[in-house]
């Protein structure tokens, strides 16, 4: 049998879940186990599938499909690979203008700029951290009078919170623009009576460790467009025509997911509106015991939205608080609970410093002033007032 390292007191390995109780550390979103994950390996096991192929991952798909209600979904080995798929099925060449939201993770864009395209980063809205629409329209329509339209807008549904995906894909369909949803921190949530990224042409979900439903890893993309998804699964499978032999038209990538992180899945999304119901009361309590503070902000819910609330993200208002957000970080970190400042902006990191932005100032405000708070389904009511105790204690140094 293979020994592995031992973690040392208090620190868990990457993507490890963290029993109750076990360590005092409390961290930002581990994985929460739904409880039949090793029945669910031990199936794919006996059945003799591991490989990215056989009936696990069809099966995960098509779980997938249920709990989102987009009928098609390609499941691939991280969310990313599904950004980079919908770029290559969307047409994006070297030389394109992608624009994405400015508060956003580089995944966002990475696989994009990779393939030669040049970045554009529009400002969010103060309320709801997304895409601000109206800023959208209005380059919209100041690229088509430049004619330099992008070949993608890919809105970004920030910390489970829906972008306002009608209004975007009214504003890009205008102008023939397709829309690719970055919803990979927002399953579960809901826009319109939706699911988040339903209507974009494509939308990508991640499956990450931290996420609120976790295979370990992986990814997928989906799409009412039946033969999208047909053409990314061929893509990430290295393109392998139909032939007793390897046969190969165009190069494609290894992306399919594996039977093993399918299966992990398989059984963690039975337990998906738990998690959103256990990470919407955890929110609901930061709220309740932290609003009277002078300056704090929280991200807003228009009625037209319900956020997965991946995760609780607090904001000090300077012209109120008389404590930053590094104050609160350090002071979380002193008592072995982690906290994340939000996103930095992408229109701010060195590697896009040259890149053309659309505003800007929201999101570096966000950046600044917003904090990510320990927000996974398992937190302890316990641990919780932890985290709220050192807050307040903050207030009252």
């Amino acid at each position: 049998m293979t020994a592995f390292p031992a973690a040392q007191p208090g620190v868990a390995p990457l993507g490890m879940a963290v029993p109750a109780a076990q360590h005092r550390r409390v961290f930002l979103s581990p994985p929460h186990l739904a409880g039949g994950e090793l029945d669910a390996l031990q199936a794919m096991l006996d059945s003799g599938w591991v490989a990215p192929a056989g009936p696990v991952p069809i099966a995960f798909e098509q779980a997938i499909a249920r709990a989102i209600g987009i009928p098609h979904v390609a499941a691939v080995t991280s969310g990313t690979a599904a950004l980079h798929l919908g770029f290559q099925l969307l047409g994006v060449c070297p030389g394109d203008e992608v624009w994405t939201s400015a508060l956003t993770f580089v995944a966002s864009i990475g696989p994009a700029v990779q393939m030669g395209a040049t970045p554009r980063f529009l400002d969010v809205t103060p309320d709801t951290w997304t895409m601000d629409v109206d800023l959208l329209r209005r380059e919209l329509a100041a690229a088509a009078r430049r004619g330099r339209l992008p070949r993608v807008v890919v809105p970004v549904d920030l910390y489970g919170q829906p972008a306002d995906m009608p209004a975007i894909v009214e504003a890009c369909a205008h102008w023939g623009v397709p829309v690719l949803s970055d919803s990979a921190e927002s399953l579960g949530a809901i826009q319109h009576g939706r699911h988040a990224g339903a209507d974009a042409r494509l939308m990508a979900i991640s499956f990450n460790g931290n996420k609120i439903i976790t295979a370990g890893g992986g990814g997928a993309l989906a799409s009412e467009d039946a033969g999208l998804i047909a053409r990314a699964r061929q893509l990430a499978s290295q393109a392998k025509e139909a032939a007793p032999h390897y046969q190969h038209e165009e190069v494609g990538y290894s992306y399919a997911m594996s039977s093993v992180l399918a299966a992990i899945g398989l059984a963690q999304i039975t337990a998906l509106q738990a998690r959103v119901d256990a990470r919407r009361a955890i929110h609901a309590r930061y709220r309740a015991a932290l609003h009277d503070l002078p300056g704090m902000r929280f991200i807003g819910e228009p009625n037209w939205a319900r956020s997965n609330r991946w995760l609780t993200v607090i904001r000090l208002d300077p012209s109120e608080a008389w404590v930053d957000r590094e104050t609160i970080r350090r002071a979380l970190a002193a008592e072995q609970i982690e906290s994340r400042p939000v996103w930095k902006p992408l229109n701010l990191q060195p590697a896009f410093r040259t890149a053309p932005q659309a505003g800007g100032e929201v999101a570096a405000t966000m950046f600044e002033q917003g904090l990510c708070l320990p927000s996974g389904s398992s937190l302890s009511p316990q641990d919780q007032n932890r985290v709220i105790a050192v807050i307040r204690r903050c207030f009252r140094a």
